[in-house]
């Protein structure tokens, strides 16, 4: 049985974790605040954009017109799948969601496509696929330290380049979307070749519009941007996602060692008053013996 001096040191211990554990749910809290209004203020240009592009598109193949290589399918025999995770842990399942949501599309697209490579974006992927002998093919360091847009732009340039020379053709991106605080739904996108939503294009298809400078022209313009913003709302639903994950474990983790900071005190208790009851019992025989 632990002693008296044992249980007040666990006490302790658990207090202190129970300390940094609160101290981390309320910065999780603070920025989920600021990446779900992040999110909020994309989600509409996103989708908007991507109802311009569907219609324009719709419109260049009722007129049986290739309009831009990146809207053009074609025999996919590559493809590679870029991960986003976080850099650091302590998210519950955050990381391992999507790891598994990963894998699962591997298995699944074994005979569409000959190869499929791995990029990671975040140091938790990175480190899961290398542990399980998965080759990555390249890892984006530095993007989660601080968001920007032009860290998106440049992961959407690098990928654009290699789908227009060929060197894969297909890219998706593999990441937890937002849904609230308590709930992140693993997703596998397609970003590349760009494929238009279903029925987005039913009422643009038997409308066209006047270009300036020309169709082609706004394509070449819309499509970059487009491929640019799909990146940036992954980023910003994965970190959105990654700190309502961690936010709701740290709440989980203070509520376990309140629980158990509860059990120590009433193990406590319960030793201290048996250490009393004995010494008593020993007091009362000494004096009994003496009689």
């Amino acid at each position: 049985m632990p002693s008296l001096r044992d249980i007040r040191n666990r006490i302790g211990s658990v207090k202190s974790t129970r300390q940094i554990t609160k101290a981390m749910k309320m910065v999780s809290a603070a920025k989920l605040r600021r990446a779900q209004d992040a999110i909020l203020k994309t989600r509409p240009y996103a989708q908007l954009l991507e109802q311009t592009l569907a219609r324009v598109a719709a419109r260049a193949a009722a007129d049986e017109v290739v309009a831009h290589p990146l809207l053009a399918p074609r025999v996919q025999h590559t493809a590679e799948v870029v991960v986003i995770t976080s850099d650091r842990g302590l998210a519950g399942g955050f990381n391992s969601n999507i790891a598994r949501r990963t894998q699962r599309f591997l298995v699944e697209n074994t005979d569409r496509f000959e190869r499929v490579q791995l990029a990671t974006v975040g140091r938790k992927g990175r480190d899961f696929f290398r542990a399980r002998k998965v080759e990555v093919r390249k890892d984006f360091t530095g993007v989660n330290a601080a968001l920007t847009y032009e860290k998106a732009e440049d992961l959407a340039r690098e990928y654009t380049e290699r789908y227009l020379s060929g060197e894969v053709d297909a890219v998706f991106l593999a990441y937890n979307e937002f849904k609230s605080a308590i709930s992140q739904k693993p997703v596998v996108f397609q970003l590349l070749p760009i494929e238009t939503a279903p029925g987005a294009d039913a009422s643009g298809a038997a409308i066209d519009f006047k270009y300036e400078p020309s169709r082609e022209g706004l394509l070449r313009d819309l499509l970059p941007r487009h491929v640019a913003m799909q990146v940036w709302r992954a980023l910003l639903e994965s970190a959105a996602s990654e700190h309502g994950a961690r936010m709701s474990a740290m709440e989980s983790a203070t509520k376990n060692a309140e629980e158990m900071i509860a059990s120590l005190t009433l193990q406590y208790n319960r030793a201290r008053q048996a250490y009393v009851t004995k010494e008593l019992m020993e007091i009362v025989s000494g004096a009994e013996a003496l009689k």
